[in-house]
Order: structure tokens, then C-alpha cells, then sequence
């Protein structure tokens, strides 16, 4: 397996990828790409490829689908993909994202989709059933597992026990539905509930939530701490995670959240109704609405036996169907039918 990843060189964020690809021994290059008119970044793949000789080559979003296609111009290999959704704050780019994923993925040997709605979207694009299929996220739950009590993860992190803790890990952008989460925490506070919220991540809407921060006098409850690269202390503080997205695939997020035991409260969009059963393992409310985020924070809140419940059903729900050894045994099993298809080598 040889990772080829496209950053700007200027990119900070990629010092994260090469240290956790170091910590696992997984070979990773970097791959400049100066942006969407770099058309350089086809002759340095098609370099790749001719020096390393994949047999199969596995894209993650449009770019990597319409460069597959090209560098297998120079070198004969399949082309397998995941679909991981096509969202943007710009609905004009998430249009032309989706068209182009619409002329590449009927090219592609095997596509993979992360939850059933993208599964059903690849099928209106005209994927065969015998070249399609549903594998969900999945993590490492021996990575995310709760190895510390609630109460003295809040005190290194600055927070009273006492104080019910909401967080929210993602892109700081509009389709992710944070204002109204702070909204929310505005109203939960106004009714006496002693609650503080933590959003982590980076986007163009910082400035924005900022902003909407103060205008609501929450600047001692709402925390935007920015980028995390290691997300564990976080999670291990929380008493419950907040997901407000308007559009959403399956984040992987809520199922690092749930593998820590941590009660969940979600919108009701795209993937997330496959894994989260309502009531059941997590709440699951209506995108959208700021009432009913209120109704579920408070519903969650009020009841420590909920919580304990809603989390010891989430942890046990990603152990049986969401782990990593799963998804990487469905995936290798597609890797070795797409082989030995026409065409295909040993």
C-alpha cells in the first residue's frame, strides 16, 4: 500500500499525515498540487505510478476519480473509489464536484460508498449493482476508547466537573449547522441549565461564529479552540456530542464519539439514521431547527441515565458493525474481486 497525498507545499496540516504515517509504517508522498488549475499534478501521479506500479489505484473525492483516469492512460491498473459525498458551503461547486464525479465513477471498476444514501445517489448515476457498494466509515476502536473519568478530563482542560460540557468537532462552515448549535446552548443557559460548548476545527465561518458568539453574551460558555490534532482529550471531557449538520455523509466523528462512550445527539440527515438508532443508541433530531436541538440537549442533560444508557449502546454498536479491522476485511475483499475481474491480474 503506498499513500500518495495532494497538498500545497505550504500546507501545515501535512506534518500531522506524515507523523501518524510514520507511526504506522505506512508509506505516504507527498504530491504538490497548487490548486485547481495545476495541471502539473497529472504528470507527477503519472510519474507514480510509473515508478511504483500500483495494481489498483483507490481515489477519495472528484479530483482523485478524474486523475485516476488519466494516469491510467500511462499505466494500466483498476481504478476503485470511495464516495464520500459531494458538500460545500458553495452550492455551485458542490454541482460541478457532482458532474464531475458523474462523468468519472462510470469509468471505475468498484465504487465504494460510506452510507446508504451516496450507495442509492451512485446507483442514479448508473453504477452497476455488481460494481457498487456500501461500506461504511469506520475507526479504530482500540485508538477510541474511554480510558479516563469524565469528571478529571474537564479539569485539565479548565472546565468545572459541575458544568455539563457539549462539544462539536468539524469544519467551521455553513452546512454544519453551528450557529444554531450555539443558539441553542444560548437558550440552555437562559433556562438554567449550568452548560458550556466546545466546537473544534478550522473554516471559513469562524469569523461569523465568532461574531455570533458575542452579539449572544456567550463568550465565558462557547469555546472555539480551532484545530485539534489529537481530538482524545477533547472527547474524553465531554457529557454529550452535539451534531448539527444540515448535510452530512457519515462523519467519522460520531462514531470516534460513540466508541467513547460519549451520549450522542444528531440531526437526522443522509447516513447518520443508518447508525444511529433513535433513543437507542444516540437522539436524533430534525435539521434546522434550534428548538429541537434544545429539546434533545435538555432531554440529555436531565437524565444521567440516558446518558450511561445512550453510551454503553453507542460503544457496543461500533465494536459490532463500525470497526476498522471490519471495513478493511470488506475492502480487501473488494480489492481482490475487482482483480480477478476481466482484465484484472494476480
Amino acid at each position: 500500500m503506498l499513500c500518495a497525498y495532494m497538498r500545497h507545499p505550504r500546507d501545515p496540516g501535512f506534518i500531522e499525515l506524515e507523523q501518524r504515517a510514520r507511526k504506522w509504517g505506512a508509506p505516504l508522498l507527498p504530491v504538490d498540487d497548487f490548486g485547481p488549475l495545476d495541471w502539473g499534478v497529472v504528470t507527477r501521479l503519472r510519474r507514480i505510478c510509473l515508478e511504483h506500479r500500483p495494481v489498483i489505484w483507490h481515489g477519495h473525492d472528484y479530483k482523485s476519480n478524474l486523475l485516476g483516469l488519466l494516469a491510467r492512460r500511462a499505466h494500466t491498473m483498476r481504478l476503485v473509489t470511495t464516495v464520500h459525498g459531494w458538500v460545500d458551503r458553495n452550492r455551485r461547486r458542490t454541482s460541478l464536484y457532482y458532474a464531475l464525479d458523474r462523468l468519472c465513477l462510470r469509468y471505475y471498476d468498484e465504487v465504494i460508498s460510506v452510507s446508504s444514501d451516496l450507495y442509492d445517489k451512485c446507483l442514479n448515476l448508473g453504477i452497476s449493482k455488481d460494481h457498487s457498494w456500501l461500506v461504511p466509515n469506520a475507526i479504530d476502536t482500540e485508538e477510541f476508547h474511554r480510558s479516563e473519568p469524565r469528571e478529571s478530563a474537564k479539569l485539565r482542560q479548565g472546565v468545572d466537573p459541575n458544568r455539563f460540557l457539549i462539544g462539536a468537532i468539524g469544519r467551521l462552515s455553513a452546512e454544519k449547522g453551528f450557529h444554531l448549535l450555539i443558539e441553542a446552548l444560548q437558550r440552555l443557559v437562559l433556562d438554567g441549565f449550568d452548560s458550556e460548548l466546545w466546537i473544534a476545527g478550522e473554516g471559513d465561518q469562524r469569523g461569523e461564529l465568532e461574531r455570533l458568539v458575542a452579539e449572544l453574551g456567550l463568550s465565558e460558555r462557547v469555546k472555539l479552540p480551532g484545530f485539534c490534532s489529537d481530538t482524545l482529550p477533547l472527547y474524553h471531557s465531554l457529557d454529550v456530542f452535539a451534531s448539527s449538520s444540515l448535510r452530512e455523509g457519515l462523519p467519522n466523528v460520531l462514531l470516534e464519539a460513540m466508541a467513547l462512550e460519549i451520549p450522542v445527539l444528531s440531526t437526522r440527515v443522509a447516513g447518520v439514521p443508518g447508525l444511529i438508532r433513535d433513543n437507542e443508541n444516540g437522539l436524533l433530531v430534525e435539521a434546522g431547527s434550534v428548538d429541537a436541538l434544545v429539546l434533545g440537549l435538555k432531554r440529555l442533560l436531565q437524565s444521567r441515565e440516558l446518558r450511561n444508557r445512550l453510551g454503553s449502546a453507542a460503544r457496543q454498536t461500533v465494536e459490532e458493525s463500525y470497526s476498522f479491522g471490519r471495513r478493511m476485511d470488506a475492502i480487501r475483499a473488494i480489492y481482490d474481486k475487482t482483480l480477478k475481474g476481466p482484465g484484472g491480474t494476480r
